[in-house]
């Protein structure tokens, strides 16, 4: 846990700061009275104010500085306002007037009902700042109370919730034991940077690279590929493979197998972008995005669904795209679905793909099961924190391994891509040279390194491309436009271990992610876009995240039902699209269209979580309207459905979220309307090639991973041409 704030070294303002977010976070989670007869993890849970744990000083650092986003830059001012009299009576109103001298209340001076009934004013305010002040102090700290750990790995929550956290159980290594069992099969070609120099050159130069030294290390190879995830992962495999030497540059670190906590706060913090919390710049939308070595490929579901036939005829008809009515681009498909061992077949499921698979039977609508990257027998539930067994086939399982078995290849995690060398060749086009890198050396301090190449491939993802592109000097105007987000909203429904259905012993974080689908509104015999019903992961801290906050008492009567709680979410196809200004300013706007889609999603996610049995169902929607099956007739349930359906998704009122970027820097015939060529090279730049999400023409629809590598695949063999052609 972060440790207690020092009264005794801080600062007035710091004092203030802390009181008032103690203040607020202890309106979040207070000590309440538990239910009667509870048992002792059960009272321990209702009775632990947030207080009592280290949530406020964490919430604190996220408000300094540890989270990056152009308003949150705002709340703290806020907050130091909220800290004195006056400033409280600015922003929480009458409620702070007191018939005693000064006659003003600081916000945490307040009783817990006042301080409750502001927060909930601030939720549904007219002035939007305080909506968002009011979101960012939810998110942070309700993820916060549920996934920051004591010196045991421990919570407080967990046990009264249900939740068993991950096995801790240390891993005896055994006599004789192959080092690849334990740290994963990347272990000989990963080259951390932090290390004396003369041992980090001499690293480098046994796995066959010339180094340069002098005010920076220099590295020389082929081919420098930004990013390890789907994309960046099968081009440097294909790469490396065919002979040519080939750096691998990953923002993130590298997590053996052996390092894997699988604890949610910890992987959150490690293995994604922004330390997991990323928004759009109304925060109307959450984002994870994958940093790690595997990128996105480490941390997803699993989900390898091929890009539908529909998406392949408008990607080429409409954006004049032939590859993708070509059989090269089905041998792709083909090829790395062989490669990752995708399999359509589940021996048993999780109690959230059940109740979604029941639902639909019940109704009659149409469900199937969802080709996955891992056996049928994989019941894991924690593949959003990487895989410990390595049975989950990401890159870094498959591609990766190519580039280190290859002896052709390095990866280089912990280095952070500043912008691409260029200089200018006959006719005004600009022609690689290198890529500018940081990282941290052996005294801890940010260095700058060099890797001079004749190619550079970036596929650092939809959102992290574009600002690399034009840090670099590119001037194309699609470059960070047309941004997709495939928007993502939930519906809950409550299933008791007193049921009958499902079985007792099935929680609602364990079992397969994803292993069944419905496209009863995806419409793909349509228009192409519609939304496709499928179940997420959500460990204690996002399902506390996404949860309605009607009162202190109501969220922890909520989450002592979470590990039968199980969530089915719509994901749209959209038509709206954002930009991308850099890795943490992100605009984006929902089309009218894709409104509707999403109200047509949940409305189905409603009936078939009732259809499976379930005794509450509700959505994520701020009202927090809960709906009691037994105690309703037939009617009162359609109404319900029919008004939480319809309700509008902006001003905050209800989360979307998003796994699926894509579009930012999208593939063309013509440069007035694309940023990359239909080979993935870039209109100004010869030798800077896009392998990523953010190449996608539009939003796909379904689950991105296979049509990625699929375009990577090709993108790699144009790339092989082109230093073919070079060569010679």
């Amino acid at each position: 846990m972060a440790q207690k704030t020092d009264l005794k070294k801080a600062t007035w303002t710091s004092i203030r700061l802390h009181e008032t977010i103690t203040a607020v976070c202890d309106t979040f989670f207070p000590s309440i009275q538990p239910p009667a007869a509870a048992d002792p993890s059960v009272v321990k849970f209702y009775t632990t104010a947030a207080s009592a744990t280290a949530v406020p000083e964490r919430v604190t650092e996220y408000f300094e500085g540890k989270v990056r986003h152009p308003k949150i830059a705002l709340a703290r001012p806020a907050l130091l306002l909220l800290s004195t009299s006056i400033g409280s009576l600015i922003l929480c109103g009458r409620k702070c007037l007191s018939p005693d001298f000064p006659y003003f209340k600081r916000f945490s001076q307040l009783s817990h009902q006042q301080r409750e009934d502001i927060l909930i004013s601030w939720s549904k305010h007219w002035f939007y700042l305080l909506r968002i002040l009011y979101t960012s102090l939810k998110l942070f700290s309700h993820l916060l109370y549920f996934t920051q750990v004591d010196d045991q790995n421990d919570n407080v929550s967990w046990k009264g919730i249900g939740y068993s956290g991950p096995d801790q159980t240390p891993r005896t290594p055994q006599q004789n034991e192959n080092p690849e069992e334990l740290h994963g099969p990347l272990y000989e070609g990963i080259i951390e940077m932090k290390q004396p120099r003369e041992t980090l050159t001499h690293n480098l130069e046994n796995s066959g690279f010339s180094i340069a030294l002098s005010s920076q290390l220099t590295i020389k190879c082929d081919v420098v590929v930004i990013g390890s995830g789907s994309g960046g992962g099968v081009v440097a495999g294909v790469l490396a493979k065919a002979g040519h030497k080939v750096v691998v540059l990953e923002k993130g670190s590298y997590l053996a197998r052996s390092k894997l906590t699988l604890l949610e706060g910890k992987a959150l913090e490690e293995m994604y972008l922004e330390n997991g919390l990323l928004a759009t710049n109304d925060m109307e939308v959450l984002m994870l995005a994958g940093s790690t070595v595997g990128g996105g490929s480490a941390i997803n579901w699993s989900a390898c669904i091929k890009t539908p036939n529909h998406v392949r005829k408008e990607w080429s008809d409409r954006y004049l795209l032939d590859i993708f009515d070509s059989k090269v681009y089905d041998r792709a498909l083909d090829m790395v679905c062989g490669k990752m061992e995708v399999q359509g077949e589940v021996q048993d499921e999780g109690l959230l793909n059940m109740v979604l698979r029941k639902g639909c039977e019940k109704l009659g609508y149409p469900v199937e099961n969802i080709p996955r990257n891992s056996p049928s027998d994989h019941y894991c539930g924690w593949c959003s924190f990487g895989c410990k067994d390595g049975r989950k086939k990401a890159t870094l399982e498959t591609w990766l391994v190519d580039v280190v078995e290859s002896g052709n290849g390095v990866i280089l995690p912990k280095c952070e891509a500043v912008k691409v060398i260029t200089d200018k060749v006959t006719g005004g086009r600009k022609r690689v040279t290198g890529v500018e890198f940081t990282f941290e050396n052996e005294n801890g301090d940010q260095e700058i390194g060099v890797v001079e190449c004749r190619v550079v491939v970036s596929a650092a993802g939809a959102i992290c491309t574009p600002p690399l592109l034009k840090r670099s000097g590119l001037k194309n105007g699609n470059i960070g436009r047309n941004l997709h987000l495939h928007p993502v909203v939930m519906a809950w429904g409550y299933f008791p271990t007193t049921s009958t259905w499902p079985e007792s012993d099935k929680k609602s974080y364990e079992g397969g992610i994803m292993t069944a689908m419905s496209k009863i509104v995806a419409n793909f015999e349509g228009s192409g876009y519609g939304a496709i019903i499928q179940t997420p992961s959500l460990h204690p801290g996002l399902f506390a995240t996404l949860t309605p906050w009607v009162s202190g008492k109501d969220i922890k009567d909520r989450m002592a039902k979470f590990s039968r709680t199980a969530h089915i979410f719509a994901l749209t196809r959209d038509v709206g699209s954002g930009t991308v200004n850099s890795e943490y300013n992100i605009g984006y706007k929902l089309a009218e269209s894709d409104r509707v889609n999403m109200s047509e999603g949940i409305e189905q996610v409603l009936k078939i979580l009732a259809a499976a049995g379930a005794e509450e169902i509700g959505t994520q929607h701020a009202g927090g309207r809960i709906l009691k099956l037994k105690e309703c007739d037939k009617e009162e349930m359609k109404r319900f459905v029919k008004e939480e359906s319809r309700r509008p998704f902006k001003n905050l009122s209800s989360p979307i979220c998003s796994a699926h970027q894509m579009g930012s820097c999208r593939m063309g015939v013509d440069p007035r309307w694309s940023a990359v060529a239909p080979t993935g090279e870039t209109w100004e730049v010869e030798g800077l090639y896009v392998a990523d999400s953010s190449v996608f023409p539009t939003a796909l629809g379904v689950n991105p991973m296979v049509t990625i590598q699929a375009i990577a695949y090709c993108t790699s063999l144009s790339i092989l041409d082109s230093l073919s052609r070079r060569t010679n």
